[in-house]
Order: C-alpha cells, then sequence, then structure tokens
C-alpha cells in the first residue's frame, strides 16, 4: 500500500514537471490514500489564498491520467482564478453602498 501511495504523488509530481506558470507554483503532498495538489500564487506580497485538490485513488489509476489530471488541473485553476475576485456583479448590497 506505501508503494502504491508514493507511486501516485510520483504521478502527479511528475505531470506537475511538465506544467510552468508565471503567477502561479505547482506542488503536491500525499494526504491519507489521496495525494493533495497544491496551487499557490508567486507573488506573496499579493494576500490571496493557495489552492488545495484531492487527487483519489482512482483518479490516480485511471487508464488515461495524463488527460484527467490535466482537465482538472485546468477545471482547478478556473476556480482559483474566480475565488480571487475581490467583487463581482454577484455582491449587490456592495454595489449599491458605493453606487454602483
Amino acid at each position: 500500500m506505501e508503494k502504491k501511495k508514493n507511486n501516485g504523488l510520483e504521478r502527479v509530481l511528475e505531470q506537475l514537471r511538465l506544467y510552468e506558470h508565471p503567477l502561479l507554483a505547482f506542488d503536491a503532498r500525499e494526504k491519507g490514500d489521496s495525494v493533495e495538489v497544491i496551487i499557490r500564487f508567486k507573488n506573496p506580497d499579493i494576500p490571496v489564498h493557495t489552492y488545495y485538490f484531492d487527487l483519489h485513488p482512482r483518479d490516480l489509476e485511471h487508464p488515461q491520467f495524463e488527460w484527467t489530471f490535466q482537465r482538472q488541473l485546468y477545471d482547478c485553476l478556473h476556480d482559483y482564478l474566480i475565488e480571487m475576485f475581490t467583487r463581482t456583479p454577484q455582491n449587490r448590497t456592495e454595489r449599491q453602498r458605493e453606487g454602483l
């Protein structure tokens, strides 16, 4: 079981090495039977949160892991960037208060 977990982490780290981004850093660590992927904003002066998502054993063992990993990574990057908004049209109370 330990070897299987290590292989999952190694597999994810190997995939993450294929991605470079000017604003974001990628890492991963074991989390029980899963692997936790970490997306961190490179500029520590900008106060944004770190994003985490889990890859479960079924994800790690998928026969097309590389493609499913990329899809999940891109979906999470989209979510992460959306979560960085400090104001959106949905902030109705704030917009009314500021006359927007």
